[in-house]
């Protein structure tokens, strides 16, 4: 098993396919003293300046800090007990975004995302996985783990190489020529730090058939698996829209993406509220989805044959082309729809679908009552999520005969199913409505006094 790579310090940035930047001084930062004190290096000092740690488990953890001589930029660090560490310096701007997201299962970032666990090599996460609530995990494939010891060999050459300094270090200049040297400087240094890893133990890259330099594709190819034009591609990378995917690769200026990255990237898209919206909006009506394309043809058919009614017609006269009979045509269209909301929004299964999420809700607070025998529910045990109540507010607003048959099949059901009392259930419907609901009080009062069952006599 190969072991994280732990350098005298990283500036490797992640969107190169093989580290190429000098690695840069980092022996003023307590690395070897632990999270709290790369924490403290930066946490409660002032001037512009942040550090944290979080524990992570399997007595890993990660921490990040504000450089103390240079504060735009600051340190990031990722430690695991088997794996080793990794320190990135970065834009002060980007180390708290970067721990948040690296307090995941990703060790070692290559080749523009490409991420390693301390096992296996996976793509950039792209395709949002709904139920683990993360991106999918998706494999290299054939991958290649690259270590210190693969690419040193007699040609690396440590004089020719040089440890950046902070104060004076800016990205993209002094890029090594030969990065090799570098890494060969790093391997006779690192030997004196406080658990070193051999270096056949100290991962530096990855190598895969898809990162073939044979096998990178550019903007139009990317843009052809995407449907887009290129050079909407290109105005999606200079505004930073639509999550485009760091290259993996960039050559005389010009971005190189792997195909499998564009692909995920593709894919991605046509599975966003975007990508699923316009695909039900293909038809005819290219701006409508197939519901909203049916409610246009069914109210265009009504409100012809509302405007082409001889008595209605006789108002498209010039004389009749003032203020108050334009408003009479709206009201008489705006009935029409008012009358026929059920076309709109299907009263019977808009009820049950309110219905099971009352009483959804209402089983979670009985299990309160069922670990302890000794509780005693009251309505605000049986409290309702804003958006159920508002739900069922305008279900009472505007079909109020939907809304009645609805809220008695609740207490039906609470009763018989849950074991709840009519009163208890009636208690609770009243106090949501009345936090949350938009009804007039008095007018809300006296629709629950006609509705809502209350428990029989003893």
């Amino acid at each position: 098993m190969t072991f994280h790579y732990q350098p005298l310090a990283n500036g490797i940035s992640t969107d190169h396919p093989v580290p190429d930047l000098p690695f840069v001084d980092d022996t003023h930062i307590p690395l070897d003293e632990g999270p709290e004190a790369i924490e403290a290096v930066g946490r409660g000092v002032g001037n512009g300046m942040w550090g944290r740690y979080d524990n992570l488990p399997d007595g890993a953890w990660h921490a990040f800090t504000t450089d103390p001589i240079r504060h735009d930029y600051g340190w990031s660090v990722r430690y695991h007990p088997l794996h080793g560490r990794t320190v990135l310096l970065m834009s002060d701007n980007d180390i708290a975004s970067m721990h948040s997201h690296w307090g995941g299962s990703e060790l070692l970032f290559r080749a523009g995302g490409y991420w390693w666990d301390g096992t296996t090599w996976y793509r950039p996460g792209q395709i949002w996985h709904p139920v683990h609530q993360r991106h999918e995990h998706r494999r290299v494939t054939a991958p290649v783990t690259v270590t210190a010891a693969d690419l040193l060999d007699a040609s690396a050459d440590p004089t020719r190489a040089y440890v950046a300094k902070v104060a004076n270090f800016r990205p993209g200049a002094g890029t090594a020529r030969i990065w090799t040297d570098h890494l060969a400087l790093w391997a006779r240094t690192q030997g004196t730090r406080p658990g070193a890893l051999p270096l056949e133990r100290a991962v530096v890259n990855l190598a895969s058939p898809e990162l073939g330099a044979d096998q990178l594709i550019g903007t139009p190819e990317v843009a052809a698996l995407a449907g887009i034009s290129a050079s909407t591609l290109r105005s999606y990378i200079t505004r930073g829209e639509n999550s485009v995917p760091m290259p993996q690769a960039t050559v005389g200026g010009r971005n190189l993406w792997s195909k499998p990255v564009a692909a995920d990237w593709a894919e991605a898209r046509r599975r966003s509220a975007e990508g699923v919206e316009t695909m039900l909006s293909a038809g005819e009506e290219k701006d409508l989805s197939p519901g909203a394309a049916e409610v246009r043809a069914r109210f265009a058919t009504r409100f012809f044959h509302a405007l082409w009614h001889p008595a209605m017609r006789k108002r498209w006269v010039l004389r009749s082309r003032n203020e108050t009979d334009v408003q009479d045509v709206a009201n008489e269209l705006a009935w029409s729809v008012a009358a026929n909301l059920n076309e709109l929004i299907p009263a019977e299964p808009l009820s049950a679908t309110v219905r099971h999420a009352v009483l959804d809700v209402w089983s979670d607070g009985l299990e309160l009552q069922r670990r302890d025998p000794a509780f005693e529910l009251n309505s605000f045990h049986l409290s309702l999520s804003v958006p159920i109540v508002k739900m069922l507010d305008w279900y009472i607003r505007h079909d109020p005969s939907w809304a009645m048959i609805t809220l008695r099949e609740i207490q039906y059901e609470a009763s018989s199913r849950l074991g709840i009392s009519a009163g208890l259930s009636g208690r609770a419907l009243r106090r949501a409505l009345s936090m949350d609901g938009k009804l007039d009080e008095a007018l809300r009062e006296e629709y629950l006094d006609r509705v809502l069952a209350a428990d029989e006599p003893a």
